[in-house]
């Protein structure tokens, strides 16, 4: 861990626990006490330069992640209000979600809505079965 990501855990140790690397070196600090750290350091995912060196994804913290999915349920519940309310609806197309840290960049899929008209003789259809 401190070979392959020496600068993000000099960093994460500095600013969350005042602590140098360098003391390892020093004789201040022991292996045991940097692993106690570096496990107390996976737990603070949006704020630790290491734990985002792992993982990419844990640049956002759980609150970031619940606000970008709670802004993509809002946009696609207007979409669909209005694709169902307006007389205009044909140009719409689906809102992108947001793009969250660590994932890769998302297809783009056409996606083919019945009209008012082809909803309206399915749902006769199933009523007459």
């Amino acid at each position: 861990m401190i070979q392959q990501y020496p600068d993000e855990l000099e960093a994460d140790l500095l600013e969350h626990f005042g602590i140098d690397l360098l003391g390892l070196w020093r004789g201040q600090l022991s292996l045991r006490r940097i692993s106690v750290l570096i496990k107390a350091l996976m737990g603070k995912a949006g704020r630790s330069a290491l734990l985002a060196a792992f993982d990419e994804s844990a640049t956002w913290s759980v609150q970031e992640h619940l606000s970008a999915r709670i802004s993509d349920s809002l946009e696609l519940a207007n979409f669909f209000f209005l694709k169902a309310h307006s007389s205009e609806s044909q140009g719409l197309t689906p809102p992108d979600p947001i793009r969250r840290p660590g994932q890769p960049e998302p297809a783009k899929r056409e996606s083919n809505f019945a009209s008012g008209e082809e909803l309206s003789a399915f749902l006769a259809g199933m009523s007459n079965l």
